[in-house]
Protein backbone atom coordinates (compact mmCIF):
# COMPACT_ATOMS: atom_id res chain seq x y z
CA UNK A 1 0.00 0.00 0.00
CA UNK A 2 1.51 3.91 -0.92
CA UNK A 3 1.27 6.69 1.41
CA UNK A 4 1.34 9.98 0.34
CA UNK A 5 2.43 12.59 2.03
CA UNK A 6 0.74 15.89 2.26
CA UNK A 7 2.74 19.07 1.31
CA UNK A 8 3.40 21.24 4.78
CA UNK A 9 1.03 24.40 4.34
CA UNK A 10 2.52 27.76 3.32
CA UNK A 11 0.09 30.48 4.69
CA UNK A 12 0.92 32.84 1.75
CA UNK A 13 -2.12 33.96 1.44
CA UNK A 14 -2.65 34.76 5.26
CA UNK A 15 1.07 35.98 4.68
CA UNK A 16 -0.24 38.98 1.72
CA UNK A 17 -3.00 39.93 3.78
CA UNK A 18 -0.97 40.58 6.92
CA UNK A 19 1.95 42.53 5.09
CA UNK A 20 -1.09 44.65 3.71
CA UNK A 21 -3.18 45.59 6.82
CA UNK A 22 -1.35 43.90 10.16
CA UNK A 23 2.08 44.74 10.17
CA UNK A 24 4.36 44.95 7.18
CA UNK A 25 7.61 44.08 8.52
CA UNK A 26 6.29 40.64 10.20
CA UNK A 27 4.49 40.34 6.90
CA UNK A 28 7.24 40.38 4.68
CA UNK A 29 9.17 38.25 6.86
CA UNK A 30 6.16 35.51 6.60
CA UNK A 31 5.87 36.26 2.94
CA UNK A 32 9.68 34.71 2.51
CA UNK A 33 9.21 31.85 4.78
CA UNK A 34 5.94 30.91 2.95
CA UNK A 35 8.17 31.15 -0.33
CA UNK A 36 10.95 28.79 1.59
CA UNK A 37 8.28 26.51 2.20
CA UNK A 38 6.46 26.09 -1.02
CA UNK A 39 10.58 26.20 -2.28
CA UNK A 40 11.46 22.85 0.31
CA UNK A 41 7.55 20.99 -0.60
CA UNK A 42 9.17 21.35 -4.48
CA UNK A 43 12.37 19.79 -3.37
CA UNK A 44 10.75 17.24 -1.11
CA UNK A 45 12.65 18.22 2.35
CA UNK A 46 10.01 17.93 4.50
CA UNK A 47 11.19 18.38 7.54
CA UNK A 48 12.67 22.18 5.58
CA UNK A 49 8.76 22.61 4.98
CA UNK A 50 7.28 22.34 8.49
CA UNK A 51 10.07 24.27 10.46
CA UNK A 52 9.18 27.26 7.40
CA UNK A 53 5.85 26.48 7.76
CA UNK A 54 5.60 26.77 11.42
CA UNK A 55 7.92 29.76 11.72
CA UNK A 56 5.34 31.53 8.69
CA UNK A 57 2.69 30.41 11.19
CA UNK A 58 3.77 31.93 14.05
CA UNK A 59 4.67 35.41 12.10
CA UNK A 60 1.38 35.78 11.05
CA UNK A 61 -0.21 35.49 14.21
CA UNK A 62 2.30 38.10 15.33
CA UNK A 63 1.50 40.97 12.93
CA UNK A 64 -2.09 40.13 13.77
CA UNK A 65 -1.61 40.35 17.14
CA UNK A 66 0.11 44.11 16.49
CA UNK A 67 -2.68 45.10 14.04
CA UNK A 68 -5.26 44.42 16.27
CA UNK A 69 -3.29 46.24 18.85
CA UNK A 70 -2.75 48.84 17.04
CA UNK A 71 -6.29 49.24 15.78
CA UNK A 72 -7.58 49.35 19.05
CA UNK A 73 -5.14 51.96 19.92
CA UNK A 74 -6.20 54.11 17.12
CA UNK A 75 -9.86 53.83 18.39
CA UNK A 76 -9.30 54.52 21.54
CA UNK A 77 -7.15 57.72 20.80
CA UNK A 78 -10.47 58.60 18.54
CA UNK A 79 -12.63 58.40 21.16
CA UNK A 80 -10.63 60.26 23.75
CA UNK A 81 -9.72 62.75 21.71
CA UNK A 82 -5.69 62.53 21.67
CA UNK A 83 -5.33 62.50 18.28
CA UNK A 84 -7.28 65.09 16.63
Amino acid sequence: METTRSNAPSYMAWSIVSCLFCCLPLGIAAIIYSSMVNDANLAGDRTKAENASRTTKRLNMAALVCGLILVVLIVLSLLLGILF
